[in-house]
């Protein structure tokens, strides 16, 4: 069980990750359907959100139904996360949580020292921390983070008291270092010592590398940790969640979906898109999941090329629809 305040998250949580143009509300919505316990937004510029960016403040939106919700900022700027964290807390639908961006490892974050280029300066990581906390008032604020910067300076161990001092109600770890990126394996025994700490006591959820039920009960059953978080599995595959959840309570599998299921999904999400984003966005962004919604299907590349490379969701639809037709009586896999 995770409690964050008032927030009860029963069982062995199963959390969806934020990612950037991945995780905005269609596909939060989607992921909560199938069982995700909660879900988080693409990470937002701090900068951009107190200059009234539309392309930051776009990214607070977020439906009633997909509650619990989490809005992420990022930065590297103590008074503009400060500043970010009142226009959330501020908000007239407030999230369930405020969670900071420690974690991001592309250039173009954490060579400007957000993200994990945090592990830098670790010092200036406390004090956004402190600020986050104190100007987010009642809002909770939780951790995403690393374990370091690379493998001679894995850091997370000495910091996670400290962020927890701060007044963090919840630390979401994932097993790499920055310099790792999303290469290696991912270090989940470090996380577990953190868990193991007798002086820790707010929820320690892991991430990095958990793909199937089989991960998410070990990090449960071997590491002891509160909840997982799962990133990239999940794109183009929302009822991973489903499954996931499933064998946790059954130690099985459920069967994977239909071709029906998968034209169902992948239709749905596209009208979401393009209701939130336009015709545009909507058509361009979506594109990023068909590889996970047809994944292990023969003979399938021609079907996908054509998906990816329409340029209006009419043509989308017609695709879909021949999918449907075409591969509703074949065998799978």
């Amino acid at each position: 069980m995770i409690r964050i305040d008032d927030l009860i998250l029963e069982g062995f949580p199963v959390l969806l990750a934020p990612m950037e143009d991945i995780t905005d509300p269609p596909f939060r919505a989607l992921c909560r359907r199938y069982g995700a316990d909660m879900s988080y937004s693409e990470f937002i510029s701090s900068d951009g959100l107190i200059r009234g960016a539309e392309k930051s403040v776009v990214k607070l939106d977020f439906d009633e139904q997909e509650r619990p919700v989490g809005i992420q900022i990022f930065g590297a700027d103590v008074e503009a996360m400060a500043l970010s964290a009142r226009i959330v807390a501020s908000l007239p639908s407030r999230p369930d949580v405020l969670d900071i961006n420690f974690g991001c490892p592309v250039g173009k974050v954490a060579g400007k020292g957000a993200g994990s280029g945090i592990f830098q300066d670790t010092d200036r990581m406390l004090r956004i921390t402190r600020a986050v906390v104190r100007e987010a008032g009642d809002l909770p604020v939780t951790v995403k983070t690393r374990l370091g910067w690379d493998e001679k300076s894995i850091c997370i161990q000495d910091l996670a008291e400290p962020l927890q001092d701060c007044g963090i109600r919840a630390l979401t770890i994932h097993g790499r270092t920055r310099c790792q990126m999303y290469k290696g394996q991912a270090h989940w025994e470090v996380i577990g010592e953190i868990k193991r700490n007798p002086r820790i006591h707010i929820p320690i959820i892991g991430n990095g590398d958990v793909t199937c039920g089989e991960d998410a009960a070990r990090m449960r059953d071997r590491y002891g940790l509160d909840g997982c978080m799962i990133g990239r599995a999940a794109v183009g595959a929302p009822w991973l969640f489903a499954d996931v959840k499933h064998f946790l309570t059954t130690g099985e599998h459920l069967p994977a979906p239909d071709i029906a299921e998968r034209v169902a999904v992948a239709r749905e999400h596209l009208q979401r898109a393009v209701a939130w984003k336009g015709e545009r966005l909507g058509v361009l962004e979506t594109r990023k999941h068909y590889a996970g919604y047809f994944k292990g299907i023969p003979d399938f590349k021609p079907m996908r090329i054509r998906l990816c490379t329409a340029d209006t969701s009419e043509e989308v639809f017609g695709i879909l629809d021949n999918i449907l037709d075409d591969f509703s009586s074949r065998a799978l896999f």
